[in-house]
């Protein structure tokens, strides 16, 4: 679904039909430790991102909402895992590095083909 700040997100959902007025994350509504969301927050989030550059089934993301300095400007934080691995990953732009050694390289697929 679009989210307010006009990226598709798979954790962000709304409701408007007839009268109804919902919207919320539901990857930083699932974490107790993170401020409320709020529809800005989309604006500065990194998930669309990181979703639309890595669709491994195996990723995790757990995403917080940090306030800044004397209170001013909130950003949101993704921590990510591997659940076939049961790592911790660095970069979620990249994905898992031992699923990344298990896939074949392009350069063998296209070799193959010949």
């Amino acid at each position: 679904m679009k989210t307010p700040a006009g990226k598709e997100c798979a954790h962000y959902y709304e409701d408007f039909h007839r009268g109804r007025n919902r919207q919320e994350c539901r990857l930083l509504d699932r974490n107790p430790h993170s401020p409320a969301w709020k529809p800005q927050d989309c604006f500065r989030c990194p998930v669309p991102d990181i979703l639309w550059a890595n669709s491994s089934e195996d990723l995790h993301l757990h995403a917080t909402v940090k306030i800044g300095f004397l209170g001013f400007g909130r950003r949101v934080v993704v921590e990510a895992s591997c659940s076939k691995h049961d790592v911790a990953i660095a970069d979620p732009f990249v994905g898992c590095a031992q699923c990344n050694a298990e896939r074949p390289n392009i350069a063998d697929i296209l070799a193959g083909g010949e």
